[in-house]
């Protein structure tokens, strides 16, 4: 199949979180060190977690990128700046409704017209490295409007399952007590047609909220099971072999921590309970 043309890729990094699994830490939990990098003054130094997602958005193409912060968390923009040392031009924006993450990605739409968006999740470290890349070049090839990286779920009960058409999604199960299903997403690469449903999607809850329903956090993948419902083919990207950690627990932090400062790899350590 012949390469469509593509549209500038821009990363949505969202960072609004509130990081209560950890509990009090002193800084936001997207620049907690997880690991070391060289530096030519000193030879090496802490190399923080959300770094890693920068760096798999740099070799996927993107050049800029927005993170979406909550209100107080200035020190991520005090920590990146303009980017220059991660080689991606930054800006940050303020998420306006603390309602989930799908809102968080959201406000970055006036922003992204006209793009592809790359999302990834900034305290998720994934193996492969260019995992990202892959799925880019995947959605380039085939112009499909949402594409999805998957990767073998460490917990199945506890992450966002993903059932499989072939290379299309059939559709996501949420937490399910019991599954016999392997994969879980991290990683995204959408079109304008995306960005558009999501945010006509959450105005839809927003009437729902204001008819009487029942308010609820709306995480991203509600809203691609939603584009699902609604004809949008999901395409994805496997990866059989691949890793995924979320350093947003006490113990998966110290996992990929500690192995990290031994220079050992984070998933050659044995899984957190």
């Amino acid at each position: 199949m012949a390469d469509h043309d593509p549209m500038p890729l821009i990363g949505v990094i969202p960072a609004g979180g509130l990081s209560r699994r950890l509990g009090p830490i002193p800084c936001s939990k997207e620049i907690l060190p997880v690991g070391f990098h060289g530096d030519p003054r000193s030879g090496s130094r802490p190399r923080v977690v959300s770094s890693y997602l920068l760096a798999a958005m740099r070799d996927a193409g993107v050049k800029r990128a927005y993170m979406v912060l909550r209100p107080g968390k200035w020190d991520i923009p005090q920590y990146y700046g303009d980017g220059s040392d991660v080689g991606i031009d930054l800006a940050y924006l303020v998420a306006a409704v603390p309602h989930g993450p799908a809102y968080t990605v959201d406000q970055a739409r006036p922003f992204v017209d006209g793009a592809r968006v790359a999302f990834g999740f900034p305290d998720i470290l994934l193996s492969p490295e260019d995992s990202l890349r892959q799925v880019a070049e995947h959605q380039t090839a085939t112009g499909a409007d949402l594409v999805l990286g998957l990767f073998p779920a460490p917990h199945p009960p506890d992450d966002e399952m993903v059932e499989l058409d072939g290379s299309r999604v059939a559709r996501i199960l949420f937490w399910p007590d019991q599954t016999e299903l392997v994969y879980t997403w991290n990683s995204a690469v959408w079109t304008p047609v995306f960005t558009e449903f999501l945010h006509q999607h959450l105005e839809t809850v927003e009437l729902g909220v204001a008819a009487g329903a029942e308010r609820r956090e709306v995480k991203v993948g509600y809203v691609f099971q939603a584009a699902i419902e609604a004809g949008i083919p999901v395409e994805t990207v496997t990866f059989r072999d691949g890793r995924c950690i979320d350093i947003g627990t006490p113990a998966n932090l110290a996992r990929a921590s500690g192995a990290l400062a031994r220079g050992a790899s984070p998933f050659d350590a044995p899984p957190a309970d």
